[in-house]
């Protein structure tokens, strides 16, 4: 149970180092993204949903002692992560990370071009994700505020996967988390 930023923090520093059907880790893979995120000028609250984005993950491992991937099985992280993740951080941080794996089959709706560009995690999950969204569906993401983040969020989860790229260690953004954190 995830009851302060330290939590947050625990969770990061036991499983971050775990794979997810990616060539780098989970800490790897969330610092990537908020350094792609403060590199393109995001708010504090878009670059602290990027590093946060897969904390479903962490968690799903947390309780059920399983790597979702290896299983075969989607975890739900983005749901999972963002409802966790609420009381601590407003709509501004929870809607993108609740809305990115719905940003991806939105995408694979919308651009016949952009499943090719997915890691072949990527790709596996989406088919456990339900795959590309329906026109009905696709209009009704269009319509969420949170849709534009969520898409912002998405491209840098899918560019956010490079083999030893430097970027700063998660314990540089510990701080901002705090900052962003509800008081």
């Amino acid at each position: 149970m995830i009851t302060s930023v330290d939590d947050i923090v625990v969770l990061f520093d036991r499983f971050g180092n775990e794979h997810y059907g990616e060539d780098i880790t989970q800490a790897e893979h969330a610092c990537q993204c908020a350094a792609l995120a403060d590199r393109d000028g995001a708010g504090e609250a878009l670059v602290v949903a990027a590093l946060l984005h897969d904390f479903g993950h962490l968690l799903h491992l947390a309780t059920t002692g399983e790597d979702a991937h290896a299983a075969d099985v989607d975890d739900d992280h983005e749901a999972l992560g963002a409802r966790a993740l609420a009381p601590f951080f407003g709509a501004e941080v929870t809607g993108p990370i609740a809305l990115h794996v719905t940003a991806k089959r939105y995408r694979c709706s919308v651009d016949p071009t952009y499943r090719d560009r997915l890691s072949s995690a990527s790709v596996a999950s989406l088919r456990l994700q339900g795959g590309p969204l329906g026109a009905e569906a696709a209009e009704q993401f269009e319509r969420h505020p949170a849709a534009a983040d969520a898409l912002r969020l998405r491209e840098w989860d899918d560019t956010g996967k490079v083999v030893g790229l430097r970027v700063p260690p998660f314990e540089d953004f510990v701080a901002r988390l705090r900052a962003a954190a509800r008081r």
